[in-house]
């Protein structure tokens, strides 16, 4: 495999009569190519080389197994297509190195799949869901995108899918964010069909067990394959359902080149093969939106009778005027009456109360309390935190979250205030507030290198940041969604549709209304964002956002490349790129703040980005790849990242 953009294509060897039984398509090898041992993978066996000058000879077979099925083969080249990038890039994420012990152990037998027992009643509570649900039964390769109600019990729904596709003799593929999701999925297959046709793929796994599960696939032993991102590869045969859960999550947006994203991976696969594909979650992204309205995949959303069923009471601040006039400060509190009346309410009534926040810590940023400039150290110029509270009051030592020292005699360069305000209250701090305020009651915490899956019922207090919600069983009392302003004031494009897709995975886990839930969010009730959440209304939301794309011309109403580089290796791609007539160059500007290019020199990096409309997405691709050639075959050694609509612009 060789990484450079303008050797990516088809090399022709001489197979030794020695190694003819053995070099099979789709084996490992190891060929000679300019003078040093490189790996690769057999493509096709021809009689007849166009190639008119003299062949090298096939060195090595390095294993008979044939792991480089054809399936996978093209959807590699369609990745690298559709983001700019060389194929053993892509080969790189597709296929795990080999273990050669775990190679030589005997396949298990296949498994066989009986029709599973389906939640009918589950599926009717969705327009067109019974229907949805037989095509997926007879093999018919429909196409969706799943709202899932409040409540809904997703793992459970989505394991009904891939049981019903397995059960026809096809296979399942179902990629999720994270592990614990993965676990939640993947033990709630093997309750429906047992442990045999389950596997599950992550990168966290050893690389023996990861290779042990990823030749059960391939050889056809595996009929379920649970994953993240990594696993959209896996390859499997004759697939008949990819489902890809809550793809508004970063994780599944791969950060190695060539930067694919799981939801188009697994929509490139399931075009491809023809198979059912469904792209589900709580919220929903603009992406998602863009599929059903372009009618390439249709909307499987709950009735309104039953959204309303399901959710939770949802109150914001100073909802009404009548709510403005009894508590006049509740837009500046933080811990509004509102959200002591609902927690003290849950756990009154025996329930648990999750407390949504989103930073870990004690008092992760802190700011000049006068002037409201940011805390800085006067050693290396880093932020100043306030990790955990020492004092008998409450208060502790400023300290560097850089260098590690301590400022004790902070003074503003601004203004020379020697007061210090927090920027925003990490769990520590809200887990501390909250237990001081609820004496007695059990306060726990998630978050961090200690998040919680699941916390026993009844009434106690979780504080936790967002995305590490613990599952409570039977559901929270109350859920209050803190510091929304931090949420949705973040400098990002994707600020509100992560913010809802954030607020709307907490709620999902608390009561309904008729059961007595109650969701408290402190933020001001006009914002779109946060009206999208009282009304649980995420299809609207996400059409909304993507209306607001369109507008100012973002993915995914257009297709556009970001391209990182000093400014010389942006005026040489520039230079040699054949762009698409309706391409406009944007920038280049400063390389956006968080951001680094790996494995570049330390000069300064700048930012290009070029847009199309969305027919002429390939012919992007294609232009930056073979300037990206071209420089190549020049020698020319300036560092260069392309990203392909990424979900982080700027």
């Amino acid at each position: 495999m060789l990484a450079l953009a303008h050797l990516d294509r088809e090399f022709d060897y001489l197979v030794p009569a020695e190694l003819d039984e053995q070099a099979q398509p789709g084996v490992r090898v190891r060929v000679r190519f300019a003078g040093r041992l490189v790996d690769g993978f057999v493509l096709d066996r021809i009689a007849v080389s166009e190639h008119p000058g003299k062949l090298g000879t096939l060195d090595k077979v390095v294993s008979p197994e044939r792991v480089l099925t054809p399936d996978i083969a093209a959807l590699v080249a369609a990745v690298a297509a559709r983001y700019a990038g060389t194929r053993s890039d892509v080969l790189r994420l597709a296929i795990p190195p080999r273990h050669a012990r775990v190679e030589g152990e005997p396949a298990p037998e296949q498994p066989v799949v009986t029709d599973p027992v389906v939640n009918s009643g589950a599926w009717a509570a969705y327009d067109h869901g019974t229907e949805f649900l037989a095509a997926v039964r007879d093999g018919r390769g429909p196409r969706a995108v799943w709202q899932a109600r409040p409540g809904e019990i997703w793992a459970e729904r989505l394991a009904e899918l891939a049981a019903v596709t397995a059960a026809t003799g096809r296979t399942s593929l179902v990629i999720v964010p994270d592990q614990r999701d993965l676990d939640r999925v993947a033990a709630t297959c093997v309750a429906l069909v047992g442990k045999e046709p389950v596997v599950a793929l992550a990168a966290g796994l050893g690389p023996a067990a990861r290779y042990r599960r990823w030749l059960a696939v391939l050889r056809g032993s595996a009929r379920i394959v649970i994953g993240t991102r990594s696993a959209v590869f896996a390859p499997l045969a004759d697939l008949g359902l990819v489902a890809v859960w809550d793809d508004g999550d970063d994780s599944h947006s791969e950060p190695r080149a060539p930067y694919p994203h799981a939801r188009e991976v697994a929509l490139l696969r399931a075009h491809g093969s023809g198979c059912a594909a469904v792209v589900g979650g709580v919220a929903r992204t603009a992406e998602a939106q863009a599929l059903a309205d372009s009618g390439w995949a249709h909307d499987l959303v709950a009735t309104r009778d039953v959204v309303r069923a399901s959710a939770p009471k949802i109150t914001a601040l100073a909802d009404s005027d009548h709510a403005l006039a009894r508590d006049p400060g509740a837009r500046a509190a933080r811990l509004p009456g509102i959200a002591f009346a609902a927690a003290r309410a849950a756990l009154g009534a025996g329930h648990g109360v999750l407390v949504q926040v989103p930073r870990r810590g004690y008092v992760p940023s802190l700011a000049c309390g006068k002037c409201r400039t940011p805390a800085r150290c006067r050693r290396c110029h880093g932020p100043l935190a306030l990790p955990a509270a020492v004092g008998p009051d409450g208060s502790g030592t400023p300290t560097c979250k850089w260098c590690g020292i301590a400022d004790s005699m902070f003074r503003c360069p601004t203004c020379g205030s020697r007061a210090l305000r927090a920027v925003v209250v990490g769990a520590g701090r809200t887990a501390e507030e909250l237990g001081r305020a609820f004496a007695g009651v059990t306060v726990r915490m998630s978050g961090g290198a200690s998040v919680l899956d699941e916390v026993p019922a009844g009434p106690s207090l979780v504080v936790a940041t967002v995305g590490a919600e613990p599952v409570m069983p039977g559901g929270y009392g109350a859920a209050l969604l803190l510091d929304g302003w931090a949420l949705l004031g973040r400098a990002d494009l994707r600020a509100t549709e992560e913010t809802l897709r954030r607020w709307m995975n907490a709620s999902t886990l608390v009561k309904p209304h008729g059961e007595g839930g109650e969701v408290v969010v402190v933020a001001d009730s006009s914002l779109p964002t946060v009206q999208g959440l009282v009304r649980w209304d995420p299809v609207g939301r996400a059409r909304a956002e993507l209306a607001e794309r369109a507008e100012v011309l973002l993915p995914p109403a257009v297709h556009l490349a970001a391209i990182d580089g000093s400014s010389e290796a942006l005026a040489q791609l520039l230079e040699q790129a054949e762009l698409p007539e309706s391409a406009e160059v944007l920038g280049p500007v400063d390389l956006p703040g968080g951001e680094s290019m790996p494995g570049a020199d330390t000069g300064p990096v700048e930012r290009m980005l070029v847009r199309v409309p969305r027919a002429s997405g390939g012919a992007l691709a294609r232009a930056l790849a073979e300037s990206r050639a071209l420089l190549g075959a020049k020698k020319s050694t300036a560092a260069l990242r392309v990203q392909i609509d990424p979900v982080r612009i700027g």
